[in-house]
């Protein structure tokens, strides 16, 4: 039974950060279901936004620029926290080794994304998150105190006494999983994206984490904010591609096949307004005029700067028929991040004890109803550090699991395992459900039909916790279907990237929709409130 001080699920930028950080307090367990390579931190291309020039930005700027796009579901004391700990999580990655862009001068290279007023970009061409990605995983594989396992899927977690322990681990090419215990656990596995037939997302994007946590009874907070990127590249015959918001930033245009631009229409900031207007004005383009795609016309733009500014996106669009220097390319919207996630203090506790969480997985109070654009990996970094300073600061790390404990996982029985269709079928029909019932417009109906079915299939699916990892994704998804569902239908009102036709307005009062495992329904709870008890936690640990 292997047993660490610290066992990290996931191996992104947030679970990497962790990593780097604990193994100063004791021995460390990295799981990564996949090659550890393989996570939407990878694949981000924008940046992390921080303040890094105070002669043309400041911290006040930042909050209030997340405070507007999070469109009031922000918990303001946790941005104030997050974004003033922005400089210094971005010095930690280039003490790192992260080799972020330069001016001639010295100066960092800052690009602006869409709701940002100023440019506080940090990025590496457009591979940021694989800069940042391959930096970490150098460092950590040196590094004598982490182990790292690829291949290896956490089932379920261990509780013992009311704390989170351990977790059980389905090892490569097992069907039985093996307990591992620790002092601590630390979810860092991202987001949900893959439940959704269209996405930006890598396919190990299957919301594992929040299934996790949310079997072992923490609280889950609003999983209805999908954020939806409004610019993937249009091509039905192969993966989605990611066109960066950055383009926009840099003056890319949105138009309609016929050359119109539209986004004016919507938005006084146009291009540059938030992610959940475009997505729905784009849309909303694509209904009304019948259209498959619409186009993004960076092409006025010096053709030499467009290409040392964006050289990944424009060798994929140049392999794929597309010159982007030169023409307007398709694009349509995509699922791309979850906002919502595991409910998490300002140290990053769940709220249950001895499990952590940070990075996407997460819900920190930072996002609120619509992530700002690259405020995802300056989440990662600052949550990982949060964890990292309360573990330090205790006076003494948790006791090890004593080894007086029952030793076989959860569910194991194997009769109600899947008896008539494949698993890829089954997740394929939750994908396609997802994008008709609970994707960039919603509606009641449709969303109850939705639950109905996911109900049913939880007994076509079961539950086991063996088997194997294509099984265990898959009981995960539906489980994350029918939470985000359910959440999304509670909350009478459109509010960010939550857009409902039989609930248009947004309340006046802000409430986190909160699920658990023991609540039959979701429950709200006002934002002040919560805010409120973050910031007495914060001055009165």
């Amino acid at each position: 039974m292997p047993a660490f001080d610290f066992l990290i699920i996931g191996s992104g930028a947030a679970g990497l950060s962790t990593a780097l950080g604990v193994a100063r307090l004791g021995s460390v367990g990295i799981l990564s279901k996949d090659q550890a390579a393989i996570s939407a931190s990878d694949w981000a291309q924008g940046g992390m936004a921080a303040v890094m020039d105070f002669t043309q930005d400041s911290i006040a700027m930042h909050i209030e620029d997340t405070l507007g796009a999070g469109a009031g579901l922000c918990h303001p004391a946790a941005v104030s926290r997050i974004i003033r700990a922005g400089p210094a999580a971005a010095q930690q990655l280039i003490n790192w080794g992260v080799p972020f862009d330069q001016q001639a001068h010295g100066k960092w290279h800052l690009t602006r994304e869409g709701g940002h007023r100023v440019r506080r970009v940090l990025h590496r061409a457009d591979t940021t998150g694989h800069a940042i990605e391959s930096t970490l995983l150098a460092q950590l594989r040196q590094h004598p105190e982490i182990s790292l396992m690829e291949n290896h899927f956490v089932t379920d977690l261990w509780l013992q006494d009311g704390s989170c322990q351990g977790a059980w681990v389905l090892g490569n090419g097992s069907s039985m999983p093996e307990l591992w215990t620790a002092r601590a656990v630390i979810l860092a596995s991202g987001g949900a994206g893959q439940l959704y037939l269209h996405t930006s997302n890598p396919l190990v994007a299957t919301g594992d984490g929040l299934a996790l946590a949310y079997r072992a009874g923490a609280e889950i907070a609003n999983l209805e904010f999908i954020q939806f990127h409004p610019t993937t590249l249009y091509d039905p015959d192969n993966t989605p591609f990611l066109l960066s918001e950055a383009l926009r930033g840099e003056g890319a245009l949105l138009r309609l096949p016929d050359g119109r631009t539209f986004l004016e229409q919507y938005d006084a900031r146009a291009e540059l307004a938030p992610r959940d207007i475009v997505a729905r004005a784009i849309d909303a383009e694509m209904k009304k005029n019948q259209l498959a795609y619409v186009t993004l016309d960076i092409s006025a733009q010096p053709s030499e700067r467009v290409r040392q500014h964006f050289p990944a996106i424009y060798a994929h669009c140049l392999e794929h028929g597309h010159d982007l220097t030169r023409e307007p390319i398709p694009v349509v919207p995509a699922a791309h991040y979850t906002c919502g996630g595991i409910v998490v203090d300002q140290s990053g506790r769940s709220t249950v004890p001895g499990l952590f969480a940070a990075g996407e997985v997460s819900s920190t109070g930072l996002h609120g109803a619509n992530r700002l654009a690259s405020n995802s990996l300056l989440e990662c970094v600052v949550g990982a550090a949060s964890i990292v300073e309360a573990l330090e600061g205790l006076a003494q790390l948790p006791e090890k699991p004593d080894g007086n404990f029952h030793s076989c996982p959860p569910s194991t029985a194997h009769d109600r395992i899947i008896r008539k269709d494949p698993i890829e079928t089954l997740r394929h029909d939750i994908q396609k459900l997802m994008w008709q019932s609970g994707g960039i417009i919603r509606n009641d109906r449709d969303m109850e039909q939705a639950i109905d079915r996911l109900e049913s299939m939880r007994t076509q699916i079961g539950d086991v916790s063996g088997v194997s990892r294509a099984y265990q994704e898959l009981r995960n998804m539906r489980q994350n279907a029918e939470i985000l569902l359910r959440s999304a239908l509670f909350r009478r009102e459109s509010r960010g990237c939550h857009y409902n036709n039989d609930h248009p307005d947004t309340h006046n009062n802000p409430q986190d929709m909160i699920s658990q495992r023991d609540q039959e329904q979701p429950y709200a709870r006002p934002i002040s409130a919560a805010d409120a008890d973050a910031t007495n936690a914060r001055q009165h640990p």
